[in-house]
């Protein structure tokens, strides 16, 4: 995981703790990783490419009830599709995007010319207009993951996420 981008001494300090913490994946582009996003339990990380800054982390559990593979590859694609709108870094893409008069002025002209979208596809627009990377570290189990992620969230909660 390279932070050579990341010019605060003391952030690139508590990422290399992150990093220190677990196996993690290099940096891929959010939508390009899922398909090899496991399913497995683990931790994400969601980073602006750029500035290399980590703006969420989210961790996945093991399969759902319903039999359905979960883990990482489901937690991402969840947010991929749309589906995690009202959800952590779902709602958190989709409150940006309103924020932004241009991407809502976009929004509006697609009304205009292609008719109404549904709520799921402004909150997938929502998620891919921000561009960011992901890494993940897989964990044995779902108390793991979430052991893992109150860790990281230790260490990164007053720099700059976007976690609530």
């Amino acid at each position: 995981m390279s932070w050579s981008a990341v010019h605060d001494y003391a952030l690139r300090e508590r990422y290399a703790e992150v990093r220190d913490l677990a196996e993690w994946t290099d940096w891929m582009p959010f939508e390009a990783a899922i398909p090899s996003a496991p399913r497995e339990p683990g931790v994400y990380l969601l980073r602006e490419p750029i500035t290399a800054i980590i703006r969420y982390v989210g961790m996945a559990g093991e399969r759902a009830a319903t039999g359905r593979p979960q883990g990482l590859y489901g937690r991402l694609t969840v947010y991929r599709n749309g589906r995690g709108a009202i959800s952590g870094f779902g709602e958190e893409a989709l409150d940006r995007a309103l924020a932004d008069p241009a991407w809502l002025e976009q929004q509006l002209h697609d009304l205009r010319h292609h008719g109404p979208k549904t709520a799921q596809d402004w909150a997938r627009e929502a998620v891919l207009r921000l561009d960011l990377e992901v890494a993940w570290s897989v964990t044995p189990d779902t108390p793991d993951a979430r052991y893992l992620e109150t860790q990281v969230l230790t260490l990164l909660r007053t720099h700059g996420l976007w976690n609530r």
